[in-house]
């Protein structure tokens, strides 16, 4: 480690500090395996909506296998539902990777397994449904954007968003599926509130053609893809770029690397920030608490953020298999409790407001339509321009003061 390095960290003034959060694009193989489950999803529960999913994907070099248990009235043709996700994404040609017209395609998929339906919902009622499985599961707010999501992950999804859209509309042909963003942000303490200050790091690694020049990505990754994205107040002449790094990045998607489903949760979330239980989201339908749970815990939070009963929030729930009501609900307010209330407050007004029975979730945030492929990139949390991402839309709890 360079005493420059060593030097620029050891001169943070007190209570500021760093904090990064990583995405990975579109095109990664990781998450195209979770886009693949999430068309998988989305194929079930447009013809029915009551469909039971788990279906996971792993991919290599031209090459994609799904696997899993599904339960549905849906006649669905998996192999061509994962071609048209493939096509979407932009593996056209083995030279990228994969291809989706030729590359090979397995399904090894069974029905659920009949000791968890009884369990979790064969002759019950919407608010009699229990989980899916047991686990713990976390939501997060932070007052430091209009979203409620850390600077620090919300920049990274939007790059690697724009890092697609760059290559989508041809703006830089060059680009090739494969990418992985990266921002570290100088954070300043206010009692248990972050403040972002400034961008201290942006790294960007992205797949590319091989006539391309390394001088060429770095100066258009500059101007076409930083420059829209990440708002000028926060870049200053100290902050540091990587752009492609590693000198060469032509050989990527699954050919360069393995790809299974599950592989970015934390992409999927806060990028860091707050906790995670652990469970995956792709590939699930919403009677997995996995998934289900995460999203009413960031309504949850979100809502108590916005409602302005806090500056930053921390929501867990916990469930065990076929049981409805959650075992354990819990607030953490890091400290930034308003209006002379206190996390207990808090926990009193979830209680009142919000039923987090996973029936109850999935009628309160209309979870059985086919809206997920969509998540599947660029995070399932702080997208407000998604209609469809109805944990993004806080609830009203003005009565409440």
């Amino acid at each position: 480690m360079s005493s420059e390095f060593i030097t620029n960290i050891a001169e943070l003034p007190e209570g500021h500090f760093l904090f990064t959060s990583e995405s990975v694009n579109e095109g990664h193989p990781d998450k195209l395996c979770d886009q693949i489950s999430d068309a998988i999803v989305d194929a079930c529960f447009s013809q029915d909506p009551n469909s039971k999913v788990a279906c996971e994907t792993c991919a290599k070099t031209n090459f994609i296998m799904i696997f899993g248990e599904i339960t549905s009235a849906a006649n669905v043709n998996y192999e061509q539902v994962v071609r048209d996700a493939i096509k979407q994404v932009g593996y056209d040609h083995i030279d990228k990777g994969l291809d989706y017209n030729t590359c090979e395609v397995m399904v090894a998929i069974e029905g659920q397994s009949p000791d968890i339906a009884q369990a979790v919902h064969i002759n019950k009622s919407v608010e009699e449904i229990g989980a899916g499985d047991q686990g713990h599961m976390f939501g997060y707010a932070s007052n430091e954007t209009p979203e409620c999501m850390p600077l620090s992950h919300l920049l990274a999804n939007k790059l690697g968003f724009r890092l697609a859209e760059v290559r989508k509309n041809g703006l830089l042909g060059w680009v090739r599926p494969d990418g992985k963003t990266q921002v570290t942000v100088e954070y300043r303490h206010e009692g248990g509130r972050v403040v972002p200050l400034r961008i201290h790091t942006i790294v960007i690694s992205t797949q590319h053609d091989p006539d391309v020049s390394l001088e060429e990505i770095q100066q258009q990754l500059k101007e076409h893809v930083i420059k829209p994205v990440v708002p000028a107040q926060y870049l200053d002449d100290k902050t540091i770029y990587h752009l492609n790094p590693s000198g060469r990045f032509v050989i990527g998607g699954p050919h360069g690397d393995a790809g299974l489903t599950g592989r970015k949760i934390i992409v999927d979330t806060y990028g860091g920030w707050g906790a995670h239980g652990g469970g995956a989201f792709s590939g699930k339908d919403p009677t997995k608490v996995d998934r289900s749970a995460a999203y009413a815990a960031r309504w949850v939070a979100k809502s108590l953020v916005k409602g302005g009963f806090c500056d930053r929030a921390l929501v867990q729930v916990s469930y065990a298999i076929g049981v409805a009501h959650p075992l354990s609900v819990h607030v953490d307010s890091y400290g930034t409790v308003r209006k002379g209330k206190t996390d207990h407050d808090l926990l009193q007004i979830v209680y009142r407001n919000f039923d987090l029975r996973p029936g109850c979730i999935i009628r309160d945030l209309a979870l059985n339509r086919p809206i997920f492929q969509k998540t599947a990139a660029y995070g399932h949390f702080g997208r407000e321009e998604e209609a469809d991402f109805t944990w993004e839309i806080p609830k009203d709890l003005s009565h409440e003061h």
